[in-house]
C-alpha cells in the first residue's frame, strides 16, 4: 500500500519541478513511510514519485518508481495484486525476465508488456497504478474494479497531474481552489461527492472499473474496462444450499488471498456477521494466534451500544490475540483536525473516527495489515433501511396509477410535508424514477434548496441528485440480467456510495496511520457470484444477510448471526448535548456569516432541534464536515 504521485507535460511549455514533484510526494509519507522514490525522464518533462509501505516483498529491489528491464516502461502502483504469484510463472514463459523474488508491481509491469492494458483482467487484488510508456510517451492510470484504491488527476497550463490524495496535488499553488458547487448540492445528499468530480473544481477522481490514456497530444480517453453484470451467470431454480455452499467457498478463496503479506495481518473484530467470518475465515490453517481488535465507547449511550462481549465471544471461539479500546467525545473532538487533513474532500461519514481509532490500535501493536468487512451490507440486504425499501418498491409498483400518485403528493404537499421522507418517495413514484438513490440521503432536494442561500439557489432551481446517479441507472437498465428494486440497490451503492464514500474512508483513515486496509467481501470474484444471485432469494421473508446467514451459520456462532443488525458506529446524538452541539453551533453560524452558502434561517432551525432529532443532529454533523473542510482547504 503505497502514495503515488506523478506529472507529465505534454505541451512541453516547461520541465518538472523536482522540487515540486518531492513536495508533492512526501505530504503523503503516512501512506508509505518505509521508503520514497523519485523519477524524471530524460527530456525532463515527465516525473513519476512513490512513498512506500513496504508488505509483497519488502526488499530494495522492489522499490518504486519502478522500471522494465530497457527502461522503455516506469510505474507507480497503490495496493496489491493478491494473485501475482499466479500470474508470473506464465509471464516467464514467454520470455520475461524478472529482477524481484516475488513482487507483485513487477507482475504489473511485465503483464502490462505483454498484454497491454487488458492485462488487468488478470488481476485480482485493489490498485491504482499509472503507467509511463516512455517510447509512445503516453501515461496509463488504472483503477480497481470496485474502486478500493483512489487516484485524483486535474489538468493545469499543460500539465497532466495525478496522485493518490488530492493534498499532493494542492501542492502546486497555481492550482486555483475552488468548491465544485455541482459537487457541493450532491454532496448534501449523499455526503460525498460523486466520481468523477471532488468538491475541488476541476480536480477529478478516476471511477472504479475504469482506466485512463493521455496521448503525447494531451487527449484524455477513459474507458470502463469492467462492470459486475458483464461476468454474472444467473443461480436462477439453483438450491438455497448450494449457492451458499458457494458463497463459502468463494469467500474462503478471498479471504486465503487477502492473508498475502511479508509483514502482520490482523482482523477488524466488530462482532457482527461480517468481521466475525472474516476472523473465523481467516484463522484457518493460521500458523499463529490472530490478532483482532475492537473499539467501543465510554458510558451508557442509546444510539451505539458497544459491541465488545460479542466481539470477545468471537475472538475467545479463534484463540485470537484480542485487543481493545474505549473511546469518549473528547477523543474525537482532538481528532477533527486530523479527520480534515486526511479526508482531502469531505466524506461525512461520522464513522470515519471509529476507522481511524481502529487502525491506530492495529497499528501501535505492531499491526501493518488488516482484514475489515466492508461490502457484505450491499451485496446481502444488510440494512434495515433496504427492507423498507423494497416494501415501497413493491407498493409504488402495486398502485401504479399515475394520477393517484400525484394527488396523494398534492395533498402532501398543501399539508407542509415536502421536507417528509415520504413525499420524496412518493414523488420519485410519479416520475418513474427508482426509489432507491442510495443507502444514505441527507438532505433531500427539497430540503437542499431551502438550505440553500439564494445566491446559489437558483443555480439548482431545475436540478435534482438524480442526474448524479442516472448514467448508473441506465447503465443497470442496459445490463442486468434481473432488474429488480434488490439489484438495483446493490448495484447503485457498488458503483456510487462503497467506492466513494464507504471505501474512502476506510482508505483515507487507515492509511492516515500507515495500516493498510483489505477487504476480502469485494474480492471482484464474490461480489460477481454474489450479483448472480436472484432477488427472491437474498430476500426471503425480508431477512437481512438471509442467504450469507445461511452460507456462515456453523462457522461463526449463532447468537452472532441471530442478534440484531448493528452498524459501525459513533453516538453522535448523544454528543451534540455536550461539547460537540456547541461546537457545532458556533462554527456552522460563524460560516455561514463570513460566507454566502446556507440560508441562515434554515441553519438556525436545524441547529434548534438537534436536541429533539437524532437525524436532524447526523444532519449537523455533515454540514460541520463540510464547513471544517472549507476552512482548512478553501478559506
Amino acid at each position: 500500500m503505497c502514495g503515488i504521485v506523478g506529472v507529465y507535460n505534454f505541451l512541453k511549455s516547461e520541465k518538472v519541478n523536482e522540487n515540486l514533484l518531492v513536495k508533492m510526494r512526501d505530504i503523503m509519507a503516512h501512506r508509505g513511510p518505509d521508503d520514497y522514490g523519485l523519477w524524471i525522464s530524460a527530456d525532463g518533462f515527465t516525473g513519476l514519485g512513490h512513498r512506500r509501505l513496504s508488505i509483497i516483498d519488502i526488499s530494495k529491489a522492489a522499490a518504486q518508481p519502478m522500471s522494465n528491464e530497457d527502461s522503455t516502461l516506469w510505474i507507480v502502483f497503490n495496493g496489491e495484486i493478491y494473485n501475482h504469484s499466479e500470474i508470473r510463472p506464465e509471464l516467464e514463459r514467454s520470455g520475461h525476465k524478472f529482477r524481484t523474488d516475488h513482487s507483485d508491481t513487477e507482475v504489473i509491469l511485465h503483464a502490462f508488456e505483454e498484454w497491454g492494458i487488458n492485462c488487468i483482467d488478470k488481476f485480482r487484488g485493489m490498485f491504482a497504478f499509472a503507467i509511463w510508456d516512455d517510447v509512445k510517451k503516453e501515461l496509463w492510470i488504472a483503477r480497481d474494479r470496485i474502486g478500493i484504491k483512489p487516484v485524483y488527476y486535474t489538468i493545469n497550463k499543460g500539465r497532466f497531474i495525478f496522485a493518490s490524495e488530492i493534498k499532493a496535488i494542492l501542492e502546486d499553488h497555481s492550482i486555483k481552489r475552488e468548491v465544485n458547487m455541482e459537487g457541493f448540492y450532491h454532496f448534501l445528499s449523499f455526503l460525498t461527492v460523486p466520481a468523477p468530480n471532488t468538491m475541488f473544481k476541476d480536480i477529478y477522481k478516476l471511477t472504479s472499473g475504469c482506466y485512463l490514456k493521455i496521448s503525447k497530444y494531451g487527449e484524455i480517453n477513459i474507458n470502463r474496462y469492467w462492470d459486475v453484470f458483464d461476468h454474472t451467470e444467473p443461480l436462477v431454480n439453483i438450491p438455497e444450499d448450494e449457492i451458499a455452499h458457494r458463497l463459502l467457498e468463494e469467500l474462503r478463496i478471498a479471504v486465503k488471498y487477502r492473508k498475502v503479506s511479508d509483514v502482520p495481518v490482523g482482523i477488524f473484530l466488530s462482532g457482527g456477521i461480517d468481521s466475525s467470518t472474516n476472523a473465523a475465515l481467516f484463522s484457518e490453517d493460521a500458523t499463529e494466534r490472530v490478532k483482532t481488535f475492537t473499539i467501543g465507547y465510554e458510558g451508557e449511550n442509546k444510539t451505539y451500544a458497544n459491541e465488545f462481549d460479542y466481539a470477545k465471544l468471537m475472538a475467545e471461539r479463534i484463540n485470537a490475540d484480542h485487543h481493545t479500546r474505549i473511546l469518549n467525545m473528547d477523543d474525537f473532538m482532538h481528532f477533527l483536525k486530523t479527520l480534515i487533513f486526511h479526508q482531502d474532500e469531505p466524506i461525512a461519514d461520522f464513522v470515519c473516527y471509529p476507522v481511524y481509532a481502529v487502525s491506530k490500535l492495529a497499528r501501535d501493536n505492531g499491526i501493518i495489515v488488516c482484514q475489515v468487512g466492508e461490502g457484505s451490507d450491499e451485496l446481502f440486504m444488510g440494512y434495515p433501511s433496504w427492507a423498507v425499501m423494497l416494501k415501497l418498491a413493491k407498493i409504488n409498483d402495486r398502485f401504479n396509477v399515475n394520477f393517484l400518485k400525484k394527488a396523494g403528493l398534492f395533498a402532501l404537499s398543501i399539508g407542509g410535508k415536502k421536507h417528509k421522507s415520504y413525499y420524496e418517495w412518493l414523488k420519485r413514484g410519479t416520475e418513474n424514477k427508482p426509489i432507491f438513490w442510495g443507502g444514505i440521503e441527507a438532505f433531500f432536494d427539497n430540503s437542499k434548496k431551502e438550505l440553500l442561500s439564494d445566491k446559489f439557489k437558483k443555480d439548482f432551481k431545475n436540478f435534482s441528485s438524480y442526474e448524479a446517479i442516472k448514467p448508473i441507472y441506465d447503465r443497470f437498465m442496459e445490463k442486468s440480467w434481473e432488474k429488480t428494486p434488490l439489484a438495483w440497490m446493490s448495484y447503485l451503492d457498488l458503483n456510487f456510495r462503497l467506492p466513494e464514500l464507504l471505501l474512502m474512508r476506510v482508505d483515507k483513515m487507515s492509511m492516515a496511520v500507515s495500516l493498510e486496509a483489505r477487504v476480502p467481501f469485494l474480492d471482484h470474484k464474490f461480489v460477481e457470484l454474489a450479483m448472480s444471485i436472484p432477488q427472491s432469494v437474498k430476500s426471503e421473508n425480508y431477512e437481512l444477510k438471509h442467504i450469507l446467514k445461511k452460507a456462515v451459520r456453523g462457522i461463526i456462532p449463532d447468537e452472532l448471526i441471530d442478534r440484531k443488525k448493528q452498524g459501525f458506529g459513533v453516538p453522535i446524538y448523544e454528543w451534540f448535548f455536550k461539547e460537540l452541539g456547541e461546537f457545532a453551533s458556533r462554527k456552522l453560524l460563524k460560516f455561514a456569516g463570513n460566507t454566502d452558502y446556507f440560508n441562515g434561517k434554515y441553519l438556525n432551525k436545524l441547529l434548534e432541534t438537534t436536541g429533539t432529532h437524532k437525524h436532524n443532529a447526523n444532519n449537523v454533523w455533515y454540514l460541520l464536515n463540510f464547513a471544517l473542510w472549507h476552512e482548512e482547504w478553501i478559506g
